[in-house]
């Protein structure tokens, strides 16, 4: 089968296209024919050795795809054969990420994917869908899942509402019930957070961020899904409600995070990290099920018209393809398998 590999850590270049055995599953483990596999700002982090590498050791990039369980392990239902399915985490701690025509990976972490929805939806959730839960969910009361009404009487502010994160959370925060407030640097991000669902956006570089946000949520937001914060503590201290969270999920502008120690106590705030790969076991569970559920309910969707253009390569091209989301292409980057 045709794989994508690397043995050292570098930039795009050190991808290669080989052909490997095909792959069996073991106890517990499925088989999946990949139709699409999907890139994320890890996969190219962890190429470039974020998370290290043993030299001469192949790897298979990219976390998340979709496509077609072909083969079972002992132990698994036969009723999965033939499912179509979304992945999650393939590369995480293994050597076998989606960026092949065949994957083995234990069944928990394919999910199925409805037949009215495309290959190209099932290879965009993953890491940003599952991060965009998260980011939802561990503010004080908040749901453990979302579902319909979860975050009702909620205000929402995503940072960043172009990107594929938070469009994720833009999707899932208004089909929760949440009102929603987006920032943006341009027009064309607007178009495309509108386009996600956002009701109220605001470009931080056009005016008073800080104002703007203030004059449609007069009383605060309550969460803040962040993007950025260190460049933007300032402002998440200044639109916050009292008892308000700051998820943050990325760290665009620098790691050193500066915060005034007053403000925070007298409006009870919390700063929350989150890194999807390492959340409990649980709260993975959760976002699963719930972006599972939202897909059934049509309540996310990519491509422009949803807010996420797609930008897709043939598996010959992965370089190109980990190159634009390296260079933050604005949409989601997809690699078509043979």
């Amino acid at each position: 089968m045709k794989a994508i590999v690397y043995r050292s850590t570098g930039g795009p270049e050190v991808m290669a296209l080989v052909e490997r055995p095909m792959p069996e599953p073991g106890p517990g483990e499925v088989r999946v024919r990949v139709r699409v596999s999907g890139v994320n700002p890890t996969d190219w982090k962890a190429r470039r050795g974020s998370r290290g590498h043993t030299e001469g050791v192949e790897q298979v990039p990219n976390q998340d795809g979709s496509g077609v369980v072909d083969a079972l392990g002992e132990g698994v239902d036969p009723t999965w054969a033939g499912r179509r399915v979304w992945i999650w985490e393939a590369a995480w701690q293994r050597a076998d990420g989606t960026a092949q025509e065949y994957v083995v990976l234990p069944l928990r972490q394919a999910v199925p994917l409805p037949d009215n929805a495309s290959f190209e939806l099932g290879a965009s959730l993953g890491i940003p869908a599952l991060t965009a839960h998260r980011t939802l969910t561990v503010a004080e009361g908040a749901p453990e899942r979302l579902g319909p009404g979860g975050l009702a009487g909620r205000t929402v502010l995503v940072a960043g509402g172009a990107g594929a994160v938070g469009n994720a959370a833009i999707q899932l925060a208004r089909w929760a019930g949440a009102t929603v407030i987006t920032t943006v640097s341009s027009p064309e991000k607007a178009a495309l957070a509108r386009a996600a669902g956002a009701q109220h956006v605001v470009n931080y570089r056009a005016g008073d961020t800080a104002a703007a946000i203030r004059a449609v949520a007069p009383d605060g937001v309550d969460v803040v899904v962040e993007v950025a914060p260190a460049p933007n503590a300032e402002l998440d201290v200044a639109v916050l409600a009292p008892n308000g969270t700051v998820a943050l999920y990325a760290n665009d502008g620098g790691d050193a995070l500066g915060l005034p120690v007053l403000p925070l106590m007298f409006g009870n705030l919390r700063w929350q990290a989150v890194m999807i790969y390492t959340v409990p076991a649980s709260a993975k569970d959760h976002a699963v099920a719930a972006v599972s559920a939202a897909i059934a309910d049509g309540a996310l969707q990519v491509g422009e018209q949803a807010g996420l253009p797609l930008h897709r390569f043939p598996v010959e091209r992965i370089a190109d393809a980990h190159a634009a989301v390296e260079q933050s292409a604005v949409g989601k980057v997809l690699i078509e398998l043979p």
